[in-house]
């Protein structure tokens, strides 16, 4: 049975806030869904992006890249990438909540590299190819959160389409791009936004106020391309049609308009990954090669949301029959260690949990509201990514 694509879309209008659009559109944002320290997923409404200024190669305000784009044929470009595209769709267990990205596929059997905060938080995933048009069972094969970086493995897939990577160490400022990917969401044919790359080895801050967790993106391409929420983990890919990025963040302070139907330019700033940079994380959760910043297999799970504190990580809601449950811990609670080491902030806490899996007994420490010092060993469950 032949799969027959649906029009092309444009990439949507911009989100009404300015901050990070994230590939989970249901939580309105674009560089990490949430902060999940083996924790319970929590609301992200409130996560914002910062931008370090004077870092990286900034754009020649004298320099014409208008002629480049000009020249651009987005929706040619967007047909030979988009059978190697797929949407992500996760369902957040613990949120009743459910979110949509982008991947693209890197071997025929399957394994699809996408943003960490795609599937961070998930409890199920489910990927439809774009290229066959079916949908398929996914697990995650391991994560880096540093960098954003997540491969998943199709169950039972076969004879893929792949995307066509070229080599971000060559990409140049005012190079003429194309990001791709399932803007807002809705899935069907991947939406498209044209830009021009306008930095080089750009840092982001990406950060959610809610719960007192921070990321810092180095490295970055930035683009004035139309990257919009459910983008996350698609393509940013030259004029050949190669892939030279993952789209990963935007800011959306801006205004957008244009002619209904027509692939349009943007006036926000949208940040990729350096597919390179990609690619050597992605192999090396591949082979099986667990670090400090990479983490392999499922998730270990504590059952708790947290937040900053002067102390710790300070306890907002604990799961009913968690691990963290178990061991007497309650909203109001701060903890403090973790297998003796000290835990001074709820990112603390997540990068320790990323070294852990289910299985795992570990000692946590932790402090009641009028100061008492308590302890207990749990053994880690599983629970959703990240």
């Amino acid at each position: 049975m032949s799969f027959s694509p649906q029009p092309r879309r444009p990439s949507p209008g911009p989100l009404a806030t300015l901050g990070l659009v994230l590939g989970a559109v249901v939580l309105t944002v674009l560089v990490g869904t949430g902060f999940l320290v083996g924790t319970l997923h929590h609301d992200v409404t409130a996560r914002s992006l910062g931008l370090a200024p004077e870092t990286g190669t900034n754009q020649n305000q004298d320099q014409d890249t208008g002629g480049n784009l000009q020249s651009l044929d987005p929706g040619a470009i967007a047909e030979k990438v988009d059978p190697g595209l797929v949407d992500v769709n996760t369902t957040l267990g613990y949120q009743n909540a459910q979110a949509a990205g982008t991947g693209m596929v890197l071997t025929s059997d399957g394994l699809v590299l996408t943003n960490n905060h795609v599937v961070e938080g998930a409890t199920s995933i489910s990927v439809t190819d774009i290229g066959n048009g079916k949908t398929y069972r996914a697990s995650v094969v391991g994560y880096d959160r540093s960098d954003d970086v997540a491969v998943l493995k199709l169950k039972n897939a076969s004879g893929l389409a792949t995307v066509t990577v070229g080599d971000s160490s060559k990409v140049a400022v005012g190079e003429a791009v194309v990001g791709i990917g399932n803007a807002g969401g809705t899935g069907g044919t991947p939406s498209v936004a044209p830009g021009t790359v306008t930095a080089l080895d750009r840092s982001i801050t990406a950060s959610d106020e809610s719960s007192g967790s921070s990321e810092q993106l180095r490295g970055l391409i930035e683009v004035n391309a139309n990257i919009q929420s459910g983008d996350s983990g698609g393509a940013l890919v030259n004029s050949s049609g190669q892939v030279i990025g993952m789209n990963t963040a935007a800011s959306t302070g801006y205004r957008f308009g244009g002619p209904e139907g027509q692939a349009q330019t943007g006036g926000g700033t949208g940040y990729a990954i350096p597919v390179n940079q990609a690619l050597s994380i992605a192999r090396q959760i591949q082979a099986g090669t667990a670090s400090g910043t990479v983490h392999i297999g499922a998730s270990a799970f504590l059952g708790v949301s947290v937040a900053d504190s002067q102390s710790g990580a300070l306890v907002r809601q604990v799961v009913s029959g968690a691990p963290a449950d178990d061991a007497g811990i309650v909203a109001g609670d701060t903890l403090t260690g973790v297998d003796g080491k000290a835990v001074d902030s709820a990112t603390t806490l997540t990068t320790l949990m990323d070294g852990l899996h289910p299985g795992d007994k570990v000692t946590l420490t932790w402090t009641g509201p009028t100061g008492e010092e308590h302890n207990a060993t749990v053994t880690l469950v599983e629970g959703p990514v990240g």
